[in-house]
């Protein structure tokens, strides 16, 4: 269990659950209801886990080769191909079973949210804007969560959505730029390896920036209080002090910068949410 839960990086979650808590919580203008949420939570854990071990068994010959991913569970032998297969097929089943369980809507979007979810293990092989079809698949999260709790589409949540496939695009432009080389000489493709790592970091500070006001819009969309701009000023400080800590001839400080920096940001723009709702 230990290992599953390691290959899958549950600990990641954290970061990327409190997206789709900002949607619902600014479909109900407040609080959303407490089994609406804990099936959310379980729908969401279910597809990200699904989505990562198929991600590791796409990548599995990549990983074998790649020195900085060769020790992963599958191409170091603590897990084998079958083992990983049974566990996306069981987290697809809980993710169905829990979208069908929140509302009718929800059930039918999940197959099309797992096409987007599964079938972006497979970009990098062939654009360099895998970055942004991995944010595609973060993004459906406060969409998701506004439809958990509506049971209906609005532009507000599709803007934050906007929003976050910007900012996972950005970050995961930094994340690539240690993979440069090893992406060339397989042939897979990533801004780093198109662009190089000094525009890359460019890149996804613009990113970052259209992430940014792409939030604020969201907010006067959904005609939230002066709490949520000056909640907002720590979500633009975060993304700051990510690019801070990265340069094109120091990339040391990646992974503070990749996990740390970005839970806090999606924390804080859920307490922003909340604070332009009091």
């Amino acid at each position: 269990m230990k290992t599953l839960l390691s290959l899958i990086k549950i600990e990641h979650t954290l970061f990327a659950l409190p997206l789709a808590f900002t949607g619902a919580v600014l479909g109900a203008r407040g609080l959303p209801p407490i089994p609406v949420l804990l099936l959310m939570a379980v729908a969401f854990t279910a597809a990200r886990a699904s989505a990562m071990a198929f991600n590791r068994i796409a990548d599995r010959h990549l990983d074998a080769q790649n020195p900085r991913t060769a020790n992963r569970e599958i191409p170091s032998g603590a897990l084998s191909v079958s083992r990983v297969w049974l566990l996306i097929i069981v987290s697809i089943a809980v993710f169905l079973i829990a979208s069908w369980a929140i509302n009718p809507l929800c059930g039918k979007l999940a197959p099309f949210a797992l096409v987007v979810l599964l079938g972006y293990s497979y970009t990098k092989r062939f654009t360099a804007l895998c970055h942004h079809l991995l944010g595609l698949a973060l993004g459906m999260a406060p969409v998701a969560g506004w439809i958990a709790v509506t049971g209906a589409f609005s532009l507000a949540p599709i803007v934050l959505g906007l929003g976050v496939i910007f900012w996972t695009a950005g970050f995961d432009t930094l994340y690539a730029c240690q993979d440069v080389e090893f992406d060339r000489s397989m042939g897979l493709h990533s801004i780093p390896a198109r662009l190089g790592t000094r525009t890359a970091l460019k890149v996804a500070a613009l990113s970052h920036v259209a992430a940014f006001l792409l939030f604020i819009l969201a907010g006067a969309l959904a005609s939230l209080g002066v709490g949520f701009y000056l909640f907002s000023i720590i979500t633009g400080a975060l993304l700051i002090w990510e690019h801070r800590l990265i340069t094109p001839d120091d990339l040391t400080r990646l992974d503070m910068a990749f996990f740390r920096v970005n839970s806090m940001v999606s924390a804080s723009l859920l307490l922003a949410v909340i604070a332009g709702l009091v």
